[in-house]
């Protein structure tokens, strides 16, 4: 699943070319909004600004109308010169954007809807989120207050996992900040301090904004799909299991993360 750090990359991608740009044409090929008529419902409106909060991406326009994506699990957005080979099948676009210079592709989906600017500010799904991990200004008093009224007995791994915690940390990142904070991704949130969780998302946030810097993780990965291969930390094997209810696979350093 693309996590803050992708989405905020392609946001800055995105709106690198669109704002201040008049769009040609809006396209959207894909069968399920086939009547929700948005080429007409945009036309004309400029693309005032594009931003995120977490894994979540708002292209903002003129009139108060707003599209909202999620990519999910599979998702992805490119921006293209006019011309240039989509590196998906067009088949797997929703939507398509057209400028003079550049074409803006969502593909594959599968959260993509139109709403208006008021509703971004209600939705129930929005506004559950946490602080978002690539903001301004990471809301650490938020976080730990959100995080001590959530589940004491799941694993601080599957916790961060959660949205409504902090936004934009998937399981990369929960696997290279919780072994950057040297804390065990197995131990029950209620057993972390306040401290050490914040430590845990003070890792997360630098090494996700170097990678939104550059549209991905340069740095080779310290336990992320590393299982079985020496700690580079202490040259215990690592492991990896599934955690939490979705049973994402974590990975860890049992010598080195306490």
């Amino acid at each position: 699943m693309p996590e803050g750090d992708t989405i905020l990359h392609a946001a800055r991608a995105v709106g690198g070319v669109l704002v201040g740009s008049e769009i040609l044409a809006i396209e959207t090929p894909q069968p399920r909004h086939l009547h929700d008529r948005w080429p007409e419902r945009l036309a004309g409106r400029a693309v005032r600004s594009v931003d995120s909060h977490g894994k979540h991406l708002f292209v903002r326009f003129e009139g108060g109308l707003t599209l909202h994506s999620h990519l999910r699990m599979g998702g992805k957005w490119g921006v293209y010169r006019r011309g240039e080979r989509w590196r998906r099948a067009p088949r797997r676009a929703w939507l398509v954007m057209r400028t003079a210079e550049h074409e803006v592709v969502q593909f594959d989906g599968p959260v993509l809807e139109l709403m208006t600017e008021a509703r971004t500010r209600f939705d129930q799904r929005l506004t559950a989120l946490g602080p978002d991990i690539l903001g301004g200004e990471l809301d650490d008093a938020g976080f730990v207050r959100r995080l001590r009224a959530a589940d004491p007995a799941r694993g601080i791994g599957d916790a961060l996992l959660d949205q409504r915690n902090v936004a934009g940390i998937g399981n990369i990142w929960k696997s290279e900040a919780c072994f950057a904070a040297e804390i065990d991704p197995w131990r029950r949130v209620a057993d972390v301090t306040d401290e050490e969780a914040l430590g845990i998302v003070r890792c997360a946030r630098p090494l996700m904004q170097a990678s939104a810097e550059h549209g991905g993780a340069r740095n080779k990965p310290c336990v992320y799909e590393r299982a079985g291969r020496p700690c580079p930390r202490c040259g215990t094997l690592v492991r990896a299991r599934g955690q939490g209810e979705n049973n994402r696979t974590t990975y860890w350093c049992p010598g080195c993360q306490r």
